[in-house]
């Protein structure tokens, strides 16, 4: 029997599968090679073609700026610091900010919203008046609490919160409400009692929800605290946008911005891996985000 085990030719079928494996790994490395390429010439077809028409005199530089102006000012504040102090405060202030607005945010998000999906007497009393606080504008929101709580961090905070909260609230109560009720009602079976059923069963379930929110939350958290300074402060990358723009330099307003962009996706990867420890089950393709 041995020798005719050994005789047995190897599994086709394996073999098959191992070479599929390969392929598809080979496919997809050919995908984000090609997908790096495309985004590298995106960016430059657009920042080639708007510095080309500044120095062909077909865009005025003054209105529209110039992608090597704005380059200069950014080298300019990064060495020499800014007129109104040095950089990197101006980017500590907006970051600390937009991770107090997104840390209050996303805490009074979820338990507000598991309460009120867990209770639905809660929801029919408090509903109405979450969808009237969800409707007001935020900017308007703006000039009152700093009219409140003054020009300082607390004021870009609170808008950030008001930002940042009714995102995460919508999700966190959605996935309380489409938690299998199969599920909760075998653990019900089981002895599972209220509070063996909110953290072990609903909020494991609603994680899912509540963690694809994190990305447009913290977006929405970062603008509120630019806007807020953008309306009044004394620090801040909003603050220097409203300097640029009183100045009349558009290369300051666009730096500002670039700055601010970085800023966002340096912090979109951390939300990322975040989300990536809070639900490690997840496939990556089910993850929100392009």
């Amino acid at each position: 029997m041995s020798v005719l085990q050994k005789a047995q030719p190897p599994d086709l079928s394996a073999t098959a599968l191992v070479g599929e494996e390969l392929a598809a790994e080979a496919r997809d490395q050919r995908r984000h090679r090609l997908e790096r390429i495309l985004q590298v010439a995106v960016f430059v077809v657009v920042v080639g073609g708007w510095e080309g028409s500044v120095r062909l005199g077909w865009v005025d530089a003054f209105f529209f700026g110039q992608p090597s102006g704005i380059a200069a000012t950014i080298w300019r504040w990064v060495t020499r610091g800014t007129s109104q102090g040095p950089l990197w405060q101006h980017v500590a202030v907006t970051v600390e900010e937009t991770v107090m607005a997104f840390a209050i945010g996303v805490v009074i998000g979820v338990i507000a919203g598991f309460a009120l999906g867990r209770n639905r007497t809660l929801a029919a009393v408090f509903g109405p008046y979450v969808r009237m606080g969800n409707a007001i504008p935020r900017v308007i929101l703006g000039s009152i609490f700093i009219i409140w709580l003054g020009l300082g961090m607390a004021s870009k905070v609170a808008l950030g919160v008001t930002l940042t909260f009714f995102i995460v609230f919508f999700n966190a109560f959605q996935g309380v409400r489409e938690v299998d009720l199969n599920l909760v009602n075998n653990a019900r079976i089981l002895g599972a009692g209220p509070r063996q059923l909110s953290f072990d069963v609903m909020f494991p379930s609603a994680l899912g929800w509540i963690t694809s929110s994190l990305h447009t939350s913290f977006g929405f958290a970062l603008v509120g605290a630019v806007v807020g300074e953008f309306l009044g402060a004394t620090r801040g990358l909003g603050y220097l946008v409203a300097a640029a723009q009183g100045a009349f330099n558009t290369n300051g307003v666009f730096a500002a911005m670039v700055i601010l962009s970085v800023v966002a996706l340096i912090a979109d990867a951390l939300v990322t891996r975040l989300e990536t420890r809070l639900t490690p089950w997840r496939p990556a393709a089910q993850r929100p985000g392009p």
